[in-house]
């Protein structure tokens, strides 16, 4: 298998092509030359996600793209190379097709302007970021390239990604450099499980601890209670006994502290 210092686009470019992401059903029918590593019930494959938007100031941070990214990403690369697009923009457009679409982005959206982003990035609103002002965003993920656990994606849970070797080096091999490229963005881990990588990642020098901006809810739909109370728009008493409103306060008041360092505000 590629080693990862090869785990370049350059490296995929001929199985990219010769690979239909649509006749791939499962993860268990990825081709065996996108492997990356594999240790047990833990897979970890090729995704052409290369693409760093060195111009970011504020980087959006989840844990691993999914089965349907990693066919998503292989199918827009395949089509711009047939294009003959340049490298850079094959790389451009498979990493962000589809990126956050459907209702994680108006919920991303509302929680960025809630805790004053568009204010520190200098922009009407943080919707702009998926259109005119795409320059100032990165998307990426802690784990870069899509990991399988018994051949299902990874959800962050088990194993525990900061004490499994396979995923440590994940991190290292493939976050660390991108995030070196980035130095001055802020952070934005979209779950707590991200947040632990992050933290963990700024003990080893990788980030800076105050460019990490925890305590915003992951903007997923099934997380539609957390983020009204965050927002403001459902009172403590009225919420479910799922959700810790305590818990929100205090994150909420550590973030605002943190922000408030920063300049944003």
């Amino acid at each position: 298998m590629p080693s990862t210092t090869t785990a370049t686009f350059p490296s995929f470019r001929d199985l990219i092509q010769d690979t239909d992401p649509d006749a791939v059903a499962t993860p268990a029918q990825i081709p065996d030359g996108f492997l990356l590593a594999r240790a047990g019930g833990i897979e970890a494959h090729y995704i052409p996600f290369d693409y760093v938007n060195r111009t970011a100031r504020v980087v959006l941070v989840g844990i691993s793209p999914g089965f349907v990214q990693w066919k998503n990403a292989v199918r827009e690369a395949r089509r711009q190379l047939a294009l003959g697009a340049s490298q850079d923009a094959v790389l451009r457009a498979a990493k962000y097709t589809g990126a956050f679409s459907g209702a994680i982005r108006p919920n991303l959206v509302a929680l960025l302007d809630h805790v004053g982003l568009q204010r520190w990035l200098g922009i009407a609103g943080c919707a702009s970021l998926f259109g005119d002002d795409a320059h100032l965003m990165h998307v990426t993920a802690v784990l870069r390239h899509p990991v399988f656990v018994d051949r299902k994606n990874y959800n962050g849970a088990a194993p525990n990604m900061l004490t499994t070797p396979l995923l440590q080096a994940q991190l290292l091999d493939h976050f660390a450099p991108e995030a070196s490229l980035l130095p001055d963005a802020v952070y934005v881990p979209l779950g707590p499980k991200v947040g632990l990588a992050l933290d963990w990642l700024a003990r080893r020098g990788v980030l800076r601890p105050d460019r990490i901006l925890h305590g915003i809810p992951h903007p997923s739909g099934t997380n539609a209670e957390r983020i009204a109370y965050f927002l403001g728009r459902k009172d403590k008493a009225a919420l479910s006994s799922r959700t810790n409103g305590a818990q929100i306060d205090a994150d909420r008041l550590a973030l605002r502290a943190k922000m408030a360092a920063l300049g944003i505000g």
